[in-house]
């Protein structure tokens, strides 16, 4: 059951990417670092033949994943109906391959389907809510799935992580530690950004069976 703060958090977040969402590909770039590498180490585990997004936003990852999977059934979800707005239009090209579905995600989506989840820059978001969406992936994953993850995660800067927040961004060093009980036989690695101004993550794993 969602709980109330996770409901205001998650309204917070959807108006924000109502007033975010046609300029978000053009605004991101700078602070969306790593997203085509964990594609590429993603790749380089698994061959999925049914792939979920979770926190899809405007679609740039599944156009990549589409292209590199040309074979594969992709899902999108977002909280917010004005992203998947724009992922509609970026999108549109891969037909039936495609299903977006603007929904919370605090329950599976097609447990035990996919091969691959993916988290591009939403955990860091879901405050609260971020251990719940692990142990869904967790359920939604085939018995072989991988879990991929690009993250924000964290910053010298006090001021920093204050502008972050205020953008709905927690930069706490608390997503790795968890991804790494959830997903023991994961690959990771945390690289800084703009000198060191904050570091973020690549995580690539398998649950414990």
């Amino acid at each position: 059951m969602t709980t109330d703060s996770t409901a205001q958090a998650q309204s917070a977040i959807a108006q924000y990417y109502r007033i975010h969402a046609r300029i978000y590909d053009f605004t991101r770039w700078t602070f969306l670092r790593g997203r085509e590498n964990l594609i590429r180490l993603a790749a380089a585990q698994c061959h999925p033949k049914a792939i979920l997004e979770v926190g899809c936003g405007t679609g740039k990852n599944l156009l990549h994943l589409g292209r590199l999977f040309p074979e594969a059934q992709l899902w999108g979800l977002d909280l917010s109906p004005h992203m998947l707005g724009q992922a509609h239009q970026k999108l549109r090209n891969l037909g039936q391959r495609l299903t977006l579905v603007a929904a919370a995600y605090d329950q599976p989506v097609a447990p035990g389907r996919f091969d691959l989840v993916v988290f591009s820059y939403a955990l860091s978001m879901f405050n609260p809510g971020w251990e719940a969406a692990l142990l869904t992936a967790s359920q939604d994953l085939s018995p072989e799935g991988a879990i991929a993850i690009v993250d924000f995660h964290d910053s010298p800067s006090k001021r920093f992580k204050r502008w972050m927040g205020f953008n709905h961004v927690r930069l706490d060093s608390h997503l790795l530690p968890c991804l790494r009980d959830l997903f023991p036989s994961g690959e990771w690695s945390v690289p800084s950004a703009f000198g060191g101004l904050w570091s973020y993550f690549l995580f690539v794993g398998r649950s414990r069976h």
